[in-house]
């Protein structure tokens, strides 16, 4: 009885190491693949016109935004940049800062 539990054992181990190995296989191949795709790729510079600036906006901060855009995405165009609307800052602003009172029912016995 205990050889046939270290022999199930022993295929237990088995058949874990037979699927680790070709996973780590499949993991390789698919690596090797992903590389030569990217080597494949030619890296293309964005050209063409600037979108004209909205009153109002620096050149500089459109300037500094598009280098922060192109660094984190990479080439894409910022097609439209306007102000947004701040009410739901504010308001979770002030949920979060509200110095009212809590209910003394909500912190239980003390």
């Amino acid at each position: 009885m205990i050889t046939a539990a270290i022999i199930k054992s022993f295929q237990v181990y088995g058949i874990a190491i037979v699927i680790s190995l070709l996973v780590a296989v499949l993991i390789k191949v698919m690596v090797v693949v992903t590389s030569r795709m990217e080597k494949a790729k030619p890296v293309e510079v964005p050209t063409g016109t600037v979108c004209p600036i909205g009153p109002g906006v620096p050149d500089e901060d459109v300037a500094a935004l598009s280098a922060a855009i192109f660094a984190a995405i990479g080439p894409h165009r910022v097609l439209h940049l306007e102000p947004t609307s701040h009410s739901w800052g504010s308001g979770g602003r002030s949920s979060q800062h509200s110095h009212a009172p809590r209910p003394t029912s909500s912190r239980g016995n003390r």
